[in-house]
């Protein structure tokens, strides 16, 4: 059975790196949208944006926070993650900073963008994963296993 994701990341910073988790191909990841469906979403304002994560959200079963750099402090990802669990969607986390951007360049380790957040599920509390590859391979280290870290998630709240 193919798993549905939905990945939340900083488009502007992250996107290449998100690209390259996506290619990995093991998941059933959420339609990469390019540069210009973004602009003619964010033109929409605020409720466009919501509108189109709603809509890319709704038939998957995880939502996976690809953490770059300024994934923390990004208003969208905030809402992604409160939207996912509030619609009872799995959740965890991937450090990204050590994937290569389309430069070949790597980036500072962001701040967990779970942190401050309090996840329960049927009254107990939940942790939310956040999974730091190794950063000799980044991307082959994320390839082994964000099955198993998709796994473990949905387990959490009773989805597998």
């Amino acid at each position: 059975m193919t798993i549905k994701v939905f990945y939340s990341f900083h488009y502007s910073q992250d996107v290449w790196r998100a690209g390259q988790v996506r290619n990995i191909g093991a998941l059933d990841g959420n339609k990469p949208v390019n540069d210009n469906e973004w602009e003619d979403v964010k033109k929409g304002g605020d409720a466009a944006i919501k509108k189109w994560i709603d809509n890319n959200m709704a038939s998957r079963s995880c939502v996976i926070v690809l953490i770059g750099e300024h994934a923390a402090d990004r208003k969208w990802i905030r809402y992604e993650i409160e939207s996912g669990w509030k619609n009872n969607k799995a959740l965890f986390g991937i450090y990204i900073h050590d994937l290569k951007d389309r430069f070949g360049n790597t980036s500072r380790r962001g701040l967990n963008p779970f942190d401050g957040n309090k996840f329960t599920f049927e009254g107990k509390a939940v942790d939310i994963k956040v999974y730091n590859p190794s950063p000799a391979n980044a991307y082959d280290s994320i390839a082994r296993n964000i099955e198993n870290w998709t796994e473990t998630a949905l387990k959490q709240i009773g989805k597998s």
